[in-house]
This record gives structure tokens, sequence and C-alpha cells, in this order.
């Protein structure tokens, strides 16, 4: 929850807003990370620009594991706990419905249990060390601009394929 309109912003409700208008609250940058999939087709998720490289629909999979990781971090989780099998970037073979809706659920699920571990911070840990030397400030930020950078890999994956 934010701050009411007129009172101090904290550090988390900072931090709140900005993992919002990076994924799906609008922003002055452009496209966040949900809005660059808004629409999509199975098929134009599952495009590829050239051989051994990720499709959309691989990329927002890759992006579901890393909120889960910090999420995992935050709460200090179990490890393993990811839907799918494997870590970092998840082979999506092909254009399937089914699936690609599973993908951006998967995401979204990811996306809100992360918001809620930030939500539940206490700000006295923000500058605190989370698995090795990353502070959860960090940790937090980073997914941040983690998102925007796929929001805009997107973009730009999209308009190198002209049908989407």
């Amino acid at each position: 929850m934010l701050a009411a309109p007129g009172a101090p912003m904290t550090e988390i409700d900072l931090l709140l807003a900005q993992i919002d208008q990076a994924y799906n609250r609008r922003s002055w940058h452009g496209t966040n990370l949900r809005g660059s999939v808004r629409g999509m087709t199975p098929e134009a998720a599952a495009w590829r620009p050239g051989p051994g490289r990720h499709s959309i629909q691989e990329t927002v999979v890759h992006a579901a594991y890393w909120k889960y990781v910090v999420r995992r971090r935050l709460t200090r989780g179990k490890r393993g706990s990811f839907p799918l099998e494997g870590s970092n970037w998840f082979h999506r073979p092909h254009a399937d419905a089914d699936a690609w809706r599973a993908d951006l659920h998967l995401l979204d699920d990811c996306h809100t249990q992360m918001r809620e571990a930030v939500a539940r911070l206490d700000s006295r840990r923000l500058h605190r060390t989370v698995g090795g030397s990353t502070t959860v400030l960090a940790l937090v930020t980073g997914i941040i601009a983690h998102d925007l950078y796929h929001a805009g890999q997107i973009q730009l994956l999209k308009r190198m394929r002209a049908d989407l």
C-alpha cells in the first residue's frame, strides 16, 4: 500500500511505485514489461530473431524466474520452488496459446509475490546484505531495472518483426 496523497513517501513506498511503473503502471518512460506483451499472439511470442536467440515468451519466463529469485532472497525462501524445472532461461519450443497464457500468468503471479515481499520489508533492512554482498536495496532496484531492460528488448524484437 502506498502512502496516502499528501503524506510523505517512505523508501518502501518509493520502491513500490518504481516496481509498479516498471511492470504494469503508467509512467513517463513509455512501455513497461507487462505492457510490452499486451495483446501479443502466441505465434508472435514464440518467434525467434535468429538461431540460438531467445523468444519473447522465453524472456517473459526469464523475468518471472528472476522475480521469484528476488522474492526468495528477501523472504529467505526455499531454493528449487520455482514452478518450472531449471533456472534463468527456459526453452519454450513452439507457439501454443495455453502455454503462452500460463507463462503470462506465471509472470503476473511471480510479480505479485515479489511485490508483496517488498511491501512487507522493514526499511531498516534495505542496506543489509542478502545472499552474499548484495544489499536488499540493490536487489530490489536491480529487479526494477531488469523489468525495464526486458521491456525495451521486447519492444525491439517487436520492431524487428513487422507483424508484431
